[in-house]
């Protein structure tokens, strides 16, 4: 199993995060996609024992998980797992979603904060675009989805290798078109409920101000995601 952390300026968080992955998945290989830091963020990734992708150039989420699952697929990995950096996700919830792709047949697992579990809420105009995204999204998948915009995924040998190859990198297309993406593939999408912490460290990319643009980014993002031709199915391992 391969645990991706795309980061982005998270030196101050990023050193308990790796200590936390190792406490809790000491099986896993951990690998930090440094996504165009001004800081010491790859410095503390390699001083923390993570395997450090840098790139030259700040890509965002999208482009830094597209490397990420690249490296998964070249290095012959199973699992891959999506962690933010930040200290949000926490690595004792990861078991649950492997757990849940053997279980349940799936290629995808989502950890959903809107799911019964936790008390993570947002209002205003973030809370009536998820809720939207998550119905529209529903109906592609073919399944119950509450929280598109989760990130933080397990994905299994099928799933990386499709998203190795077609992973968006536009804005919200690392959540809500990958979902499109994967479920037009015929890969199988589930999710289950995890709890959220807040940031360990840094800066959210969220605030009261943005909320509003969220709303009307989220709506092209789901549109330029049904809009995209339909992407081969995938074939089973």
């Amino acid at each position: 199993m391969l645990v991706i952390l795309p980061a982005w300026n998270e030196e101050e968080a990023l050193p308990g995060v790796l200590v936390d992955l190792r406490a809790r998945l000491a099986g896993a290989d951990i690998l930090v996609v440094n996504d165009g830091s001004t800081d010491a963020t790859g410095r503390v990734a390699r001083q923390g024992g993570a395997m450090v992708l840098d790139l030259p150039l700040n890509l965002g989420v999208g482009g830094a998980m597209r490397a990420g699952y690249k490296f998964a697929r070249n290095e012959g990995y199973d699992i891959a797992v999506q962690l933010d950096a930040d200290g949000q996700h926490d690595p004792a919830e990861v078991p649950k979603l492997v757990d849940t792709l053997a279980a349940e047949g799936a290629d995808v697992v989502i950890g959903a904060r809107f799911a019964g579990t936790g008390s993570y809420a947002v209002r205003g105009p973030r809370r009536w675009a998820m809720r939207l995204l998550s119905l529209v999204l529903s109906r592609v998948a073919g399944t119950r989805l509450t929280d598109t915009t989760s990130g933080f995924k397990a994905s299994n040998r099928r799933a990386v290798e499709l998203f190795a190859r077609e992973y968006p990198a536009e804005y919200l297309g690392d959540t809500v078109e990958s979902l499109v993406i994967a479920a037009r593939a015929g890969l199988t999408v589930r999710q289950v409920g995890v709890s959220m912490r807040a940031r360990a460290g840094g800066t959210p990319s969220h605030n009261a101000a943005k909320a509003a643009l969220f709303l009307a980014r989220a709506m092209l993002a789901l549109l330029i995601a049904l809009t995209r031709p339909v992407t081969p199915e995938v074939e089973a391992r």
